[in-house]
C-alpha cells in the first residue's frame, strides 16, 4: 500500500494550533510535525515499495543515532536534535513513528490489524509531543491514533480501506476528546478536534481550511480544553 499523504503547503489552522502550545515547547511540536511531513513526502514521492522501505530504514537509523551522535546535515533531524531531545524525548522513542508509516509501504491491503499498527506507530507522535510539551493526564495515545487514522481516511478517499480507517478513527477521537485537555496539551487536542471535523465531511469534499466555524471550534478548545 502506498498512500499519498501530506499536509497542505499553506495551512492557517496548523499555524493557529501551534500557537496553542506552550511557548517553550512550540518549536519542539513544530519539529515533530516536520518529521511527520517529511515521512509523508517520502511516501508521496516513492512509487516502488522496496525503495520506500530503504528510505524509511534510513530514517529509523538516523533517528536512533540522535541519542549517541550529532545529527547529520538534514534540517528535520537537526530540528529534532535541537528542539525535541533536550525536552526529554529520545531519538529511539521516535522510531515507532517510522514503523507506522512503513505499514503503508509493506501492506498491499490495509486490514484492521494493519491499520491498528499504522495508527499506533504514527500516532505515537502525540505521546512524544506530550512529553516535549509537558502535557500530563491527556489521552495522547488515543488522540494520536485517531488523528493518524482520520488523515489516512481522507487521503484514501472512498472504498473499504477508507471506511475501515474512519471506523477505527471515530471511537479513538471520541475517547480522546471526551475529557478536558491540559493547558500544555491543548495544541494536540486541537489537532484531534480538527481530525474529527475532517471526518464529518464527505470523503470527496475539500477541507474548508480556515472556515469560521472550524476556527471557532479550535478557539473554544484553546479556552476550555474541551
Amino acid at each position: 500500500m502506498n498512500a499519498s499523504l501530506n499536509t497542505l503547503p499553506e495551512d492557517p489552522e496548523r499555524a493557529l494550533i501551534l500557537s496553542y502550545a506552550p511557548a517553550q515547547g512550540r518549536a519542539a511540536l513544530a519539529a515533530l510535525l516536520a518529521l511527520d511531513a517529511a515521512l509523508a513526502q517520502l511516501l508521496r514521492t516513492t512509487s516502488q515499495p522496496a525503495v520506500g522501505q530503504l528510505r524509511l530504514a534510513w530514517w529509523r537509523e538516523a533517528l536512533a543515532k540522535l541519542d549517541t551522535a550529532p545529527p547529520p546535515a538534514e534540517p528535520v533531524l537537526r530540528g529534532l536534535a535541537t528542539e525535541v531531545l533536550p525536552r526529554g524525548v529520545t531519538g529511539a522513542s521516535l522510531v515507532p513513528i517510522v514503523h507506522g508509516w512503513e505499514v503503508l509501504v509493506e501492506e498491499e491491503a490495509l486490514d484492521g490489524l494493519a491499520l491498528a499498527r499504522y495508527a499506533a506507530g504514527r500516532g505515537s507522535l502525540f505521546v512524544s509531543a506530550g512529553t516535549a510539551l509537558g502535557a500530563v493526564g491527556d489521552l495522547l495515545a488515543s488522540g494520536g491514533e485517531g488523528w493518524a487514522l482520520a488523515d489516512l481516511a481522507r487521503h484514501l478517499g472512498d472504498g473499504d480501506e477508507a471506511d475501515a480507517a474512519r471506523s477505527l478513527a471515530t471511537p479513538r477521537l471520541a475517547q480522546a476528546l471526551a475529557a478536558r485537555w491540559s493547558r500544555n496539551g491543548r495544541a494536540l487536542g486541537a489537532l484531534a478536534h480538527r481530525a474529527r471535523m475532517d471526518l464529518m465531511l464527505p470523503a470527496d469534499a475539500p477541507l474548508p481550511i480556515g472556515a469560521p466555524r472550524r476556527v471557532a471550534r479550535l478557539l473554544w478548545h484553546r479556552l476550555s480544553g474541551r
